[in-house]
């Protein structure tokens, strides 16, 4: 039995997953499944001419679906998720030999992540866990305006040398390594983070929660373009299941009043986006957040139970297949 299994998630990828598999050649005794998400493109085709196991949804069950399917499958006691627009310019010794810590329970290791220039992709490869404030100042915009203010500064880990190995907190899932054990003790992904977004940082935090060590090591690398799927999502629909995670995440980690104020804040923040970008989208723009604004509202406004109610539904809302 191999050590390590790699899952890789596929959705109209055909122009990233020939170099993404291409790449595996640096690991050639790994137990390698593709999980497609009812790709209308080239991708299957693409995925076939290489010796790794291809499963193919005929619906797309999002990022979440597609790893604990590829889990299943597979009998590795260590899995990888490996973005399929992420090539390994490395084997994976280093992020499999963390997990052999001396008394350390080691549960998710990250790797280095580099852009097409070979810079680390600093701010998105390890990131703490966000916080409130850090969500507030996200959905409000203040990020963006002012990059360097410290609770960015914070969450985005700008501060840490990316050649330092060390703790970490949220590796990004585009090149995560994690024990079979952690995924089973914290029952998988969350599938009902759909079809993309904060499944890994949920996942990350189920599994801190849990007693167990994220790792980071910079010995293992892999090159990142990053977006590809994303950005084949209607721009409405990016928006809807960006910010409808986003409040699912909060509402699972947050406590009540830190919740109902990050709530209060995607209403402003998408209220002011709304308006900002009305020139150029018309009423299209206030459609679009308005759909935001509206479960933000509610959820403010409701109990804690109502709230654990909105967010099912909001679930059964944003799994509509995108295909």
């Amino acid at each position: 039995m191999s050590r390590v299994a790699i899952v890789i998630v596929t959705h109209n990828s055909a122009r990233e997953i020939g170099p993404c598999l291409t790449s595996l050649r640096l690991v050639p005794d790994a137990e390698v499944v593709v999980v497609d998400n009812a790709s209308s493109d080239e991708t299957l085709a693409v995925v076939q001419r290489f010796p790794v196991r291809l499963i193919a949804n005929s619906e797309n069950a999002g990022f979440a679906g597609g790893v604990n399917l590829g889990t299943r499958e597979t009998s590795s006691p260590l899995v990888l998720l490996l973005n399929p627009d992420a090539q390994l310019r490395s084997d994976l010794r280093a992020m499999a030999e963390a997990f052999e810590a001396p008394g350390a329970r080691t549960g998710i290791v990250g790797g280095l992540l580099t852009d097409g220039s070979g810079q680390p992709q600093t701010g998105f490869m390890i990131r703490n866990l966000p916080t409130p404030a850090a969500l507030c100042f996200e959905v409000l915009g203040i990020n963006r305006l002012f990059p360097r203010n410290p609770i960015n500064w914070q969450y985005r880990c700008i501060g840490k040398h990316p050649m330092t190995p060390g703790p970490a907190e949220q590796p990004a899932g585009a090149f995560l390594m994690f024990s079979r054990q952690a995924w089973l003790d914290v029952g998988g992904f969350d599938e009902r983070f759909t079809p993309v977004w904060f499944e890994d940082v949920d996942f990350c935090a189920r599994v801190r929660k849990s007693g167990y060590r994220i790792w980071y090591t910079p010995a293992a690398v892999a090159s990142h373009v990053g977006g590809h799927s994303v950005n084949a999502l209607a721009v409405g629909n990016r928006h809807k299941y960006w910010y409808g995670n986003l409040l699912k995440y909060a509402a699972r980690h947050f406590g009540n009043v830190q919740f109902r104020v990050v709530c209060a804040a995607v209403a402003l923040g998408a209220s002011l986006r709304a308006v900002s970008e009305t020139p150029r989208g018309g009423f299209r723009a206030f459609q679009m957040y308005g759909v935001v604004i509206r479960q933000a509202c509610r959820q403010l406004l409701s109990s804690r139970e109502q709230v654990s109610a909105a967010e099912r539904r909001w679930c059964v809302k944003s799994g509509s297949r995108e295909n």
